[in-house]
């Protein structure tokens, strides 16, 4: 289970929505920036940039970051990733697939993360 959060961005989109991933990725390492505890949640299709790589490619261009460039920078500052657990297996996942550094987490500890968070964002 984590810590609560300062900051908490919650994502709902993978690859396939790479301006949700971008705009996700960049408020939390913003956050991160500006010295915030920050955890990026990933839900639904978000789950699948749990797997190591996942953002290597996605690119919406200026004025933003790629997205692994900003993933990189994020987990390098500290920032912390959670997987929602039933979310992953539903898309067919499972722990061992998921970046070692990210926390598998369950739906009462999302609710946890973003009741005790000073600041939330949700890119549904």
């Amino acid at each position: 289970m984590l810590q609560t959060s300062g900051f908490v961005a919650t994502l709902f989109h993978g690859p396939a929505q790479p301006d949700k991933v971008t705009v996700a990725l960049t408020m939390a390492l913003a956050a991160r920036r500006k010295g915030h505890d920050s955890c990026l949640i990933l839900m639904a299709d978000g789950v699948t940039l749990g797997v190591p790589g996942a953002a290597d490619g996605v690119d919406i261009g200026q004025p933003f970051e790629p997205a692994a460039a900003l993933l990189r920078e994020y987990l390098e500052l500290g920032g912390r990733v959670a997987v929602c657990k039933s979310c992953m297996l539903h898309h067919g996942l499972n722990a061992a697939q998921m970046d070692s550094r990210y926390a598998i987490i369950g739906a009462p500890d999302v609710i946890d993360l973003l009741m005790g968070a000073r600041g939330t964002l949700q890119l549904a």
